[in-house]
């Protein structure tokens, strides 16, 4: 099973940046995707950007020319550069890894990202 961490949330002030990154215990190659999930207060777990293995990136029409996703493989570590922050960015980050198969669909604990006005 592969265990995923986050980093690099924090406080900003809106207009700001940040980037988190995501580390995995295992190769994240091994994985199908790899994506940034996001949940604020009282509000459903949304996906924010995912990368597949070939590297295509999918993004939250919300995020789009904002946020940028990218892999590390020699590192194992997937990065979203968080760029032009809005105060609606505010929420729980979390990294996710999935795999058709065998089966795989990891969290990490999340980071909190808040930004201020």
């Amino acid at each position: 099973q592969v265990q995923l961490v986050e980093s690099g949330g924090g406080l900003v002030q809106a207009g700001g940046s940040l980037r988190l990154s995501c580390a995995a215990s295992g190769t994240i190659f091994s994985l199908d995707a790899v994506g940034w999930y996001r949940q604020a207060p009282g509000q459903q777990r949304e996906a924010v950007a995912v990368i597949s293995r070939i590297g295509t990136t999918t993004y939250a029409d919300s995020v789009k020319g904002r946020f940028t996703i990218s892999r590390d493989d020699g590192k194992n570590t997937v990065s979203l550069q968080m760029n032009s922050l809005k105060l609606e960015d505010t929420a729980v980050y979390y990294c996710n890894g999935k795999r058709t198969w065998p089966i795989i669909d990891a969290w990490g604990q999340g980071t909190q990202v808040t930004v201020s006005s």
